[in-house]
């Protein structure tokens, strides 16, 4: 995808954001679309789905984990990247962003080139439509890695981008298990900066969806998908 062709939804109520952050992404060649409140971020996003959102926290009208959390609901939206930009960096408000859905979290102040480089590497994921189709049977369980689509006893279960391509990986070949620092690498990517729960905070999340004895902690190493 080119990026004159990536909308990105920029959702924050200092005007100094907007204003900063959306000069430099419009000056990388993206489309940026700008709202002051999470009520109107929601609005927007349904009405231009775009493939990324970046959301602040604490905002009138509608809170960013309220907003984030409302647009998880779209299947529409369902591909969505969604990112929290706050000033915020507490573990509570990291775990409540991604406990409502979102891929990533992103500290402020920021300096304009770093925030660049995290949206390209959020952005990377996307991957061409001639990709032949990809689809993975373990038991009871169908990834179609094509579709961002998980079936569980002929039921869909949604899951955020960021839960998907976990599950994905470890998937890909049960029993191995895979190193958390190979995991950080392999689903956020070398250039985004994740605090050190992220994965715990989206396997805790898997458990719940999946099946709590589809994933086993090895301590002091990673995780493993046991079939």
């Amino acid at each position: 995808m080119k990026k004159k062709d990536i909308k990105i939804l920029l959702v924050d109520d200092e005007p100094d954001i907007l204003e900063i952050v959306g000069y430099n992404l419009s000056a990388e060649g993206y489309q940026v679309i700008t709202a002051d409140n999470g009520a109107d971020g929601v609005k927007l996003a349904k009405k231009k789905k775009p493939q990324l959102i970046i959301l602040d926290v604490m905002m009138p009208e509608m809170d960013g984990i309220e907003a984030c959390a409302q647009i998880r609901k779209l299947p529409e939206l369902e591909e969505t990247i969604i990112a929290f930009l706050t000033a915020r960096g507490e573990d509570y408000s990291q775990m409540a962003g991604f406990d409502a859905g979102a891929d990533d979290y992103i500290t402020k102040p920021i300096k304009p080139k770093v925030l660049v480089s995290k949206v390209k590497a959020l952005l990377r994921r996307f991957k061409d439509d001639t990709a032949s189709s990809n689809v993975v049977k373990i038991k009871d369980l169908i990834i179609n890695r094509d579709e961002y689509k998980v079936i569980k006893d002929g039921e869909e279960i949604i899951l955020p981008r960021k839960e998907f391509e976990l599950l994905s990986l470890l998937t890909s070949k049960p029993g191995k298990v895979f190193k958390r620092e190979d995991i950080l690498d392999s689903v956020w990517g070398a250039e985004v900066i994740v605090g050190g729960r992220t994965i715990d905070v989206h396997i805790r999340k898997l458990r719940e969806k999946i099946g709590d004895e589809s994933f086993k902690t090895v301590k002091g190493v990673g995780y493993k998908f046991v079939v």
